[in-house]
């Protein structure tokens, strides 16, 4: 299955990788300063029923979509959980964890502390699709890394409950991609079947887990909810959830789950310094800027590495041949 996917990632025109890349940076980016608008700026005190209104968006959109044509997906029946499974499950614990971390990290260590997804990433796709990396993007991975521990550890507002939850994302977020990419290869479901089938599984258990801990009345009991410039934000927060969601898949399907976590890292250097001015909750000092700084160049020389190999897989920028290393793996399960 996974030289098939390999073999179906190469075909795709280099037009719609490097669009449906561009496609996700964007939504990555705007997404990410709108939910922090409202979790932050307005201090709306459920990221749980904004994923949950997210969710509800997808499925709305998409089953529009299907009544009118636009799109195609498979009508649901039982073997739907099994070809999809364990996608929604990696789905809510990606959402609501992305959303908790949101709320609590500053934009500039929330992007810093990504950086760990793309070491998860190039693990579980060794693991799962047996795939092999360059020396080159190895050390680069190890740079981004250590940048990033750096960032880390000289962060003036450390909050454990915080970091807890974007290391839990960075989990989240690796091993969505790498299933994402599996399911679009060999179960039929489509872009489309993913993404409606992983909101409308999970979404009634959100919601009654949210109902069940008391989040849900503080979600109504906002007192903003009369405030036009909130609800805009809240409404466009649930419509970019959507469209991020979908460039994922989009961005999967005709890259890597590597590549799109690369596209990620690229999107965080715009936000990373763009949330030193913008949230009002980082901390400044120079240490933590240089080691910023440190993290997003690796970020670039590994975005540069990946999509230059992607042009000849196994030989360098220059056309040269590069020595490839296997990460361990357990081939029983590719």
């Amino acid at each position: 299955m996974s030289a098939a996917v390999c073999k179906e990632t190469a075909e795709h025109p280099r037009l719609l990788k490097v669009s449906s890349a561009l496609f996700y940076a964007g939504s990555s980016f705007l997404i990410t300063v709108v939910n922090k608008t409202v979790l932050t700026s307005f201090r709306f005190p459920s990221f749980l029923f904004l994923g949950i209104g997210q969710m509800i968006t997808t499925i709305i959109v998409l089953y529009l979509a299907k009544i009118n044509n636009t799109v195609k997906f498979p009508d649901f029946d039982r073997g739907v959980i099994l070809k999809i499974f364990p996608l929604p499950l990696l789905y809510v614990g990606n959402h609501v964890t992305g959303l908790a971390s949101t709320k609590k990290l500053s934009l500039p260590m929330f992007t810093v502390l990504r950086k760990f997804t793309i070491l998860m990433t190039m693990i579980l796709e060794a693991y799962l699709l047996g795939k092999t990396f360059s020396r080159s993007i190895i050390c680069s991975v190890v740079t981004i890394v250590f940048g990033a521990m750096v960032a880390a550890s000289s962060d003036l507002a450390f909050d454990v409950e915080a970091y807890t939850f974007i290391l839990l994302n960075d989990a989240f977020t690796a091993a969505s991609g790498v299933y994402t990419k599996m399911k679009l290869g060999d179960q039929g479901l489509g872009k489309y079947g993913v993404l409606f089938y992983n909101s409308l599984i999970i979404v009634f258990p959100t919601l009654l887990a949210s109902a069940f801990t008391g989040d849900l009345h503080k979600a109504l009991s906002f007192e903003d909810w009369s405030n036009v410039t909130f609800i805009f934000c809240f409404l466009l927060s649930c419509f970019m959830g959507f469209v991020l969601m979908y460039s994922i898949v989009l961005c999967s399907y005709y890259n890597s789950a590597l590549t799109t976590t690369v596209v990620g890292a690229i999107k965080n250097v715009a936000v990373a310094y763009i949330g030193i001015f913008v949230g009002g909750d980082y901390l400044f000092s120079w240490t933590n800027f240089l080691s910023l700084s440190i993290c997003m160049s690796g970020g670039l020389v590994y975005s540069y590495l990946t999509f230059s190999s992607s042009q000849s897989p196994g030989k360098n920028a220059g056309g040269t041949q590069e020595q490839k290393i296997p990460i361990t793996h357990d081939s029983s399960r590719t």
